[in-house]
């Protein structure tokens, strides 16, 4: 065990606090096995807790999709400066995304310098089942049965399956041998969810599932039942980081069944509320293999993440980008549902949307495949600038851009005929070549910062005189008019 430490404790923050974590995952198995976990040491423990770690190298395969945010601490800097933050989606071994974050601060003359990036990468501390609305539980629930959502098997039947699947929100674990005189006649998620209240918790819903699925007549279908609630609750959580991570050090790492083959794609900004409280939102999609799931993380200062799903009739695609402030009242958001045209939708809830409207099609020969958003839009004066990524011949992602008016933004003032930016000699070779992207750009001392990823394998950034932009925006060719 002295080896052990001494060859680990300096690349990971409280090692032995880590191995103790993953042995107390194991309690499924010593009580099988019938061994009390209380009579070993803490060193036996640790030891045994060691054999079910790895190391895991997050970026080792791509650094890539950025998205750029104003950070909340602006203290400190010199005129002109500002302190930012970029969210990066990284990709290691078996192509699992995570988000991490690094921040740098802008000179007055658009210059970035970028923070050194801490050694050590920082575990959530806590993970906290939220408490779910019943109403909101149902709409997605019945979402999934009207789009016959596949989803992998969550529910197992035996414990040592577990071990390696890395789902932090713990799963119902069956044994179909048991053999409880609790019979449930009819499996559903009505009458599921009847037997709770308007407001439950993760414990009160899997009490109830756990008395279903030892109904000895349980089905195939009811099993399927219950494990599209266990993958609906599984995507509700919150997490926090120590205070004394620096932000570079701090992962969003896939920790719900809903997500465990990557977490994808998030687009931060930072929303101004109608009373002036400030919350920075990120949408993304949750990936696990077989599913996406489009959802939402908040924080007010990237210690503190909450996560949920977004529902809605047009929660079923990539690429949701939401507005930095409210429009006549309600939340909007860009989306994509049909996975080629630009669409908006309002919502009086920021996780429930069901309506949405074509706002941008195809039109030039760089973007005939499909057009989506690259982050979410950026108000100015003149309008909503939206930057847009774009599909051609050949499969080369490029960038472009379009405006629309602030107070109704499904006019069109304005599109690019060209493309804003395409990738370079350099940028086209990479993981997945001829491909430029971005999530997020922000403004900074009149012009347009773009952090944008190089053929999904690494990241740069490019600058753009804000009011040339604008300018070219303004005199393009009308797309549609009042």
């Amino acid at each position: 065990m002295s080896q052990l430490l001494r060859g680990y404790s300096r690349r990971h923050r409280n090692i032995s606090r880590i191995f103790e974590n993953h042995f107390n995952k194991l309690a499924p198995i010593f009580d099988k096995i019938d061994v009390n976990k209380e009579d070993l040491s803490l060193a036996q423990k640790a030891l045994i807790g060691s054999y079910f770690t790895m190391e895991y190298s997050i970026e080792s395969a791509a650094f890539f999709n950025p998205s750029a945010m104003e950070h909340p601490d602006q203290s400190e800097l010199r005129t002109n400066e500002k302190r930012v933050i970029f969210s990066f989606r990284a990709t290691g071994e078996g192509h699992i995304s995570s988000v991490v974050f690094r921040t740098g601060i802008l000179d007055k003359n658009s210059n970035l310098s970028i923070e050194p990036v801490g050694k050590m990468l920082a575990e959530a501390d806590k993970i906290v089942q939220t408490v779910y609305d019943k109403k909101s539980f149902q709409v997605k629930l019945n979402e999934m049965q009207d789009h016959e959502t596949i989803i992998p098997p969550i529910i197992i039947d035996n414990p040592v399956e577990m071990q390696g699947t890395e789902n932090v929100i713990p799963s119902v674990v069956i044994d179909k041998k048991d053999k409880i005189q609790d019979k449930l006649k009819i499996i559903s998620p009505d009458f599921i969810l009847d037997q709770l209240g308007d407001n439950f918790t993760y414990e009160e819903l899997t009490k109830i599932l756990e008395i279903a699925i030892k109904d000895p007549e349980i089905t195939e279908g009811q099993i399927k039942i219950i494990n599209q609630i266990l993958w609906m609750a599984s995507a509700h959580y919150e997490i926090h980081f120590s205070i004394d991570s620096a932000i570079s050090e701090r992962v969003i790492f896939p920790i719900s069944a809903t997500e465990k083959k990557g977490i994808e794609d998030a687009r931060f900004v930072k929303f101004t509320d109608d009373n002036g409280e400030i919350t920075y939102y990120a949408t993304y999609t949750a990936y696990d293999g077989m599913t996406i799931l489009p959802k939402l993380i908040s924080t007010t200062d990237f210690y503190n993440f909450k996560i949920l799903p977004i529902n809605g009739e047009i929660a079923r695609n990539k690429g949701m980008a939401l507005f930095p402030r409210k429009i006549n009242g309600k939340y909007a958001m860009l989306c994509r549902m049909d996975g080629v045209n630009n669409y908006i939708a309002y919502s009086d809830k920021i996780n429930i949307w069901n309506d949405a409207k074509i706002i941008q099609k195809p039109k030039y020969p760089w973007e005939l495949v499909q057009i989506g958003n690259a982050g979410s839009p950026i108000e100015t004066k003149d309008g909503w600038l939206v930057i847009t990524h774009a599909v051609g011949s050949m499969r080369e992602y490029t960038l472009g851009a379009s405006l629309y008016e602030l107070d109704n933004p499904e006019i069109e003032i304005g599109r690019l005929t060209e493309p804003l930016m395409v990738p370079n000699e350099l940028e086209r070779e990479g993981y997945v070549p001829n491909v430029i992207y971005s999530c997020g750009s922000i403004i900074h001392n009149d012009e347009l910062i773009i952090p944008y990823a190089m053929s999904d394998y690494s990241s740069t950034y490019a600058t753009v005189d804000l009011k040339e932009l604008l300018s070219a925006l303004k005199t393009s060719p009308k797309i549609n008019k009042k």
